[in-house]
């Protein structure tokens, strides 16, 4: 029987941050970690019907990777009493999976702090049924974290029951007042570090993901990066600089992507900032990666693919570009180049995965390799092979 891998948005990376129970750096560093999780604020993510899935992205990834908060559970009644590292990626993480909001608040000795709205529809709004269930979160007295397009805080009876309760919602997609917001300037050049933009073919691919892994297999290294978020789930993760990009309005974008990352550079001293990128430069629907390209001035771009994805995501009509055209693309639009390409494996046995890997490699004469499924240290390969002079900053003992 042929063995499927999962995708990139199904599969489970290194576990860092809030998530992670056990470290390599001794028994310190562990009791420094779980005492970092135990101030952390609780939170139980409200997925139903599409944990595992495209939809569920934002669930998916708080459940692999959280510094903000502490997962202790995932609502979605088609999962109910399995292990959610189990149903994702096939490990377990020991972050159960419940079927009701009640189900939730009953499993914890103490109510979370927090109800996080773990879903991406296509559609930006809150259903129905998922407004009862916000409802009935903020009567049991739980904060509220949405990425929804549709804003919470704005809406009259949601806010005056938040209100009544005295819990807080957090829009994350909800953007400053323009009077506020930074026009783009130009000065990104001046930004020393090393500027990298993981862009793909297409949306929820595992963009996040696969900068999220860069990011770590760099720092292990000894290459001091950072991970500059563009997305809701990024920002719902505790990435420390970003802006939620398709919230903000056209003449901004670039401005405050650029904003970003000159407050990463001032504050962190990195060797490596990372971008992580939204849609596809050549997706209609979206228009995130051109001003992430013009924002960010990128020196270099790894480029995000699904070999078995026949259609772009909830656009049946719309095939899927090759990885030639969107590098085409993405060239011909931005002073910058490719510098690789990484596969999103849904739908891929092993073997399809091994021989497209080889295939795409020769085909496009570039470093080709999986995030999820093969060692990070072929993602770092692709970037030091594309920057040697990162090498140089290593201490000698890191080389």
């Amino acid at each position: 029987m042929k063995t499927e891998l999962r995708s990139a948005e199904t599969m489970r990376p290194p576990v860092r941050g809030a998530q992670s129970a056990q470290l390599t750096d001794g028994a310190a560093t562990h009791l420094s970690t779980l005492t970092r999780l135990a101030v952390l604020p609780t939170a139980t993510v409200y997925c139903e019907g599409n944990f595992a899935k495209i939809d569920g992205k934002t669930a998916n990834g708080l459940v692999r990777h959280s510094e903000a908060y502490r997962i202790v559970s995932v609502i979605d009644s088609d999962h109910s009493g399995a292990d959610s590292g189990v149903v994702l990626d096939g490990a377990r993480n020991n972050i159960p999976i419940v079927e009701s909001l009640d189900a939730a608040v009953t499993h914890e000795t103490i109510l979370p702090d927090t109800f996080i709205f773990g879903m991406a529809p296509s559609t930006g709004r809150l259903s129905t049924a998922d407004r009862g269930v916000v409802m009935e979160a903020i009567a049991v007295g739980m904060n509220i974290v949405s990425g929804l397009h549709e804003y919470l805080s704005d809406d009259a009876e949601i806010a005056q029951a938040a209100a009544a309760k005295q819990v807080t919602i957090r829009d994350i997609r909800k953007p400053k007042p323009s009077k506020d917001m930074r026009l783009f300037d130009g000065s990104v050049a001046n930004v020393d570090a090393l500027r990298i933009a993981v862009l793909g073919t297409d949306c929820a691919l595992g963009k996040r993901t696969t900068a999220t892994v860069l990011a770590g297999a760099l720092n292990a290294k000894g290459i001091k990066a950072v991970l500059v978020g563009t997305g809701q789930t990024g920002l719902m993760q505790g990435a420390k600089y970003g802006v939620a990009m398709d919230a903000v309005p056209p003449q901004f974008c670039c401005g405050e992507l650029e904003g970003a990352i000159i407050a990463a550079s001032e504050g962190e001293q990195p060797d490596v900032i990372l971008i992580e990128g939204q849609g596809a430069l050549s997706h209609p629907a979206f228009c995130t990666s051109a001003f992430i390209l013009r924002g960010s001035q990128p020196d270099a771009v790894i480029l995000q693919h699904a070999p078995k994805r026949a259609h772009r995501c909830d656009f049946p009509n719309f095939p899927m570009p090759t990885p030639e055209s969107e590098i085409a693309l993405i060239e011909a639009f931005s002073d910058t180049t490719v510098i690789g390409v990484t596969l999103n494996h849904e739908g891929m046995s092993e073997t399809e995965l091994t021989n497209t890997i080889t295939a795409q490699r020769e085909k496009l004469g570039l470093p080709v390799t999986d995030a999820i499924s093969r060692p990070a240290a072929h993602l770092l390969a692709m970037v030091v092979a594309a920057f040697p002079g990162l090498q140089q900053r290593l201490p000698a003992a890191a080389k």
